[in-house]
């Protein structure tokens, strides 16, 4: 089969979520005897020749466009002669049999045009809720409180806008950005809608989409899976269940520092507690968003809480296996984190907000426990129950599933193009 892969960004340029899913499929793919292409908006000066390259038999096609602010990127969804010129030049010269979007941010719309026009298949995947919500997590920039979705004219959506941009997000201004992300929305609708299979991660991700009134008859449910470095994974599960009990609970978070994650709930429910009970470490880069982790660790009133910074991929297994739970307080509608896999395949139990995807993935009072998002104090008493009842624990731990292996998710993956082709 030859597939190409559109995506809006790619390692090594940029290394997230969607960026390392998109790299993994494409070179899994490969190893099964496909032939891939992934194409994607560079950070190369517009003015460099396209230069194409091979990564473990994927052919990679940059398209050089340079740095771009988020406004550009914006904009770009509705034009960009480059990059629909180079789209439409691999599309003819590569010639595939589907084409697999990750991501469309920052590429014109016009390119799903060009691939209709070529009678070519396309499959869709939603890493986000960027069809219906141009900040992608369905967050407002004015107070970022989780949103419902453009309003029936989209003026919220002109507010969030302007708020966006360090505006004042009312007024004429507000109605008169509206107009333009109307015409944002019903382009990226008319996306979804005309594609042949669009694949989520979870229920709750079909859900939302319905309930923010975007097409969801096409949509198909594969669960992510994973890919373990198993030797590591086997150790570190094998430390963590001969570690013999200690007086304090050690619990424990990795991952991104930014108030959506919720740190500052978890700190104030720590706080809340003696020292001689609770140890807390917070493993993620302080950089990010400096202002946000300077507020942390003010906040911290006692010395059993660190901010330990980010920590790399060898040392993230041992540092899982010394925990004894794992919590997740985030306040944004999580799409499928896969840390809680990662976190699951140590043998933890997690903690984690009563929101969005996790009561999918976190099974209360058998794997894991949930509390409302927010509540400090639901959490802190969560966190003296586990202390007192150490018994609790293990039984939470025996609850835990083995994880599903990326190759089942990608084994889904190809049956979906089976069935579109």
């Amino acid at each position: 089969m030859n597939i190409l892969h559109l995506v809006h960004q790619y390692p090594p340029e940029f290394v997230g979520g969607t960026e390392l899913y998109a790299q993994t499929l494409a070179r899994e793919q490969v190893a099964r005897g496909h032939r891939v292409t992934v194409i994607f908006p560079s950070l190369a000066k517009p003015a460099a020749a396209q230069h194409f390259m091979v990564d473990e038999g994927v052919a990679i096609r940059p398209i050089p466009v340079g740095p771009r602010s988020r406004t550009t990127v914006f904009l770009n969804t509705f034009r960009n002669k480059q990059i629909e010129t180079a789209v439409g030049e691999a599309l003819d010269s590569t010639r595939p049999d589907i084409v697999h979007i990750q991501h469309l941010m920052g590429i014109p719309v016009s390119v799903v045009t060009q691939i209709r026009e070529r009678s070519i298949p396309t499959v869709i995947t939603l890493h986000d809720y960027w069809y219906g919500c141009a900040n992608a997590q369905l967050l407002t920039n004015t107070d970022q409180t989780i949103c419902s979705g453009p309003d029936h004219r989209a003026h919220n959506c002109g507010r969030c806008t302007l708020a966006r941009a360090g505006l004042p997000p009312s007024g004429i201004a507000a109605w008169s950005v509206a107009p333009m992300m109307r015409r944002r929305n019903a382009l990226l609708r008319d996306v979804l809608t005309h594609a042949d299979k669009v694949i989520a991660p979870t229920e709750f991700v079909r859900t939302i989409y319905a309930q923010i009134g975007l097409p969801t008859a096409n949509i198909v449910l594969i669960p992510h899976g994973i890919d373990l470095p198993q030797a590591a994974v086997a150790a570190a599960h094998a430390q963590h269940a001969s570690r013999p009990p200690r007086d304090q609970l050690h619990v424990g978070y990795v991952g991104s520092i930014a108030r959506q994650k919720g740190l500052h709930v978890l700190i104030e429910a720590v706080n809340a507690l003696s020292a001689d009970k609770i140890k807390l470490t917070i493993y993620g880069s302080l950089d990010t968003f400096p202002d946000y982790s300077a507020q942390l660790q003010q906040s911290i009133r006692h010395d059993n809480i660190q901010l330990a910074g980010r920590i790399n991929r060898a040392d993230l297994w041992p540092a899982l296996a010394d925990l004894d739970v794992f919590v997740l307080p985030t306040l944004w509608y999580e799409v499928s984190p896969l840390t809680i896999q990662e976190v699951f395949a140590v043998g933890l139990p997690i903690i984690a907000s009563h929101i969005g995807s996790m009561p999918e993935k976190i099974h209360d009072e058998i794997d894991g426990l949930l509390f409302p998002p927010g509540d400090a104090s639901a959490l802190s008493a969560i966190l003296e129950r586990l202390w007192l009842d150490r018994d609790l624990v293990s039984r939470l731990e025996r609850g835990i599933k083995p994880v599903r292996a990326i190759e089942d998710q990608f084994n889904d993956i190809e049956t979906v193009y089976a069935t579109v082709l």
